[in-house]
């Protein structure tokens, strides 16, 4: 009996076939989504040794590498002049690539923060155009008092008149 019977005999009586079809297909179709780069590559390495059939190289293994990736982690492993060879290699540009991506989007976000809060404030002193804008401790606008009547003029008229 030679080595490649046994394991054939051994994965036949041992091995659900339906089971390793379904680990297969969540070989070939696992992505990265919301998860990070470490994350994924351990959950990679986790299939990968379940299905070592499907990746005959490194070269092979790496290419499957970035079919998982998001596909603006994978825009920048790949670019530059020579694409990653090693799963090592795409695994550094990854964590790499991640890093750099997730300050772009930070910036992005404080910069539409930022223009959402001046929106905002522009459409609050649209709604009230004719009222007069007031200057930090000053309290109320000149004229008016807590209940509401007008001085000026007056005021002073009241003053004297007592």
């Amino acid at each position: 009996m030679t080595w490649e019977d046994f394991v054939g005999e051994f994965k036949e009586k041992y091995f659900n076939t339906e089971v390793m079809e379904v680990q297969q297909y969540e070989f070939n179709t696992f992505r990265q989504s919301n998860l990070f780069v470490a994350e994924s590559v351990k959950k990679f390495e986790q299939l990968a040794r379940l299905c070592p059939h499907l990746i005959s190289s490194e070269r092979d293994k790496g290419k499957m590498m970035m079919r998982m990736f998001s596909s603006d982690l994978a825009i920048v492993i790949s670019s530059g002049p020579y694409p990653p060879t090693t799963v090592a290699e795409c695994v550094s540009r990854a964590i790499r690539a991640e890093y750099w991506v997730g300050q772009n989007i930070e910036q992005q976000a404080k910069f539409f923060k930022a223009k959402k809060e001046e929106k905002a404030q522009a459409k609050h002193n649209q709604a009230r155009p004719n009222q007069i804008p007031q200057q930090r401790g000053q309290g109320r606008p000149f004229g008016q008092n807590n209940n509401n009547k007008q001085y000026g003029n007056n005021y002073l008229l009241e003053k004297s008149d007592r």
